[in-house]
């Protein structure tokens, strides 16, 4: 188990004052078996006069927020204290993955609930050449924790981690031409290629730890939000979690916060804003600082 203590600043600056801001922000991580969470706050300033926290629809902390007095900065900042195992997987992993296609064998116990994370999403179309870059992974027969895998050591070694090559509106064919991008294109082009192959499997969005455990180097993604994903286990309600970006499975040092069918689903801070503003500017800052963890007391 490891503790982590989680902060997220979002920073907004305009060049003339907004008159009227709407938002919303997955920010808040998931209590899940292998994380919990001990406590967690988001502030908004200038405080906005209507907040709604809820859970969406993928079972995700969300919050609304309007913002109605005129501001030229907004800051949101959250701050969340969490602990994390490694997860762990069952064999049913090692079955081949044709029975992690939900929609060929929808008998398979748990096939219902990951039905919709095969099917395309709006920043994981179904591309040819996705589809057929991933079918090299998946011979017949072959493990799926081993197909997967190896689709992600594949990723990892053919696509350049580069933050120039792709933008926010980049799609899972402009990732695959450029044979570059950043983990989110890389979740993506996993994301397309698995499902265009029957495979469930759906989009994390999280952080990854800033300060690696001794003698472990420090990973691609670490001070920034990071993507990954995660793919169905065949009769089981569990997935296995794999990250292209820095190729391996998640373990401890990954904090979920929410998950979805692509980053549309789960994007950290998003909205719009009413103002005369020409120009904005946005400036992220990122802390997953490790912290120690009381002992559980057995008595």
């Amino acid at each position: 188990m490891t503790g982590y203590r989680v902060t997220h600043r979002t920073t907004y600056t305009y060049s003339k004052r907004v008159q009227d801001s709407v938002g919303q922000f997955h920010l808040v991580p998931r209590s899940l078996p292998w994380q919990r969470v001990h406590a967690s706050s988001v502030v908004v300033d200038p405080a906005p006069g209507d907040v709604s926290v809820d859970t969406d629809y993928f079972g995700n902390s969300s919050t609304y927020f309007h913002l109605t007095e005129a501001h030229s900065r907004l800051v949101i900042e959250a701050t969340s204290d969490v602990d994390v195992d490694a997860p762990a997987y069952p064999d049913a992993a090692q079955r081949p993955w044709e029975h992690a296609r939900p929609l060929v064998h929808p008998r398979e116990p748990g096939a219902w609930r990951a039905t919709e994370y095969a099917l395309e999403s709006p920043r994981a179309r179904h591309a040819d050449e996705a589809t057929a870059y991933a079918a090299a992974s998946l011979a017949p027969g072959r493990p799926l924790a081993e197909a997967v895998t190896d689709l992600m050591h594949r990723i990892h070694a053919d696509f350049a981690y580069d933050s120039t090559a792709t933008t926010v509106t980049s799609t899972v064919a402009d990732a695959m031409a450029a044979r570059a991008g950043v983990c989110q294109d890389f979740a993506h082009v996993a994301l397309a290629g698995l499902r265009g192959n029957g495979v469930a499997a759906r989009y994390v969005s999280g952080y990854l730890a800033t300060q690696p455990p001794p003698g472990r180097e420090r990973v691609v993604g670490a001070d920034a939000s990071h993507a990954w994903l995660a793919v169905w286990i065949p009769g089981t309600e569990q997935w296995l979690a794999i990250d292209p970006t820095n190729d391996q499975w998640a373990n401890d040092r990954y904090v979920t916060v929410a998950w979805g069918r692509d980053y549309g689903d789960v994007s950290p801070v998003r909205g719009i804003i009413f103002t005369k503003a020409k120009r904005s500017t946005l400036h992220v800052s990122v802390d997953v600082a490790p912290v120690d963890v009381a002992p559980v007391d057995a008595h």
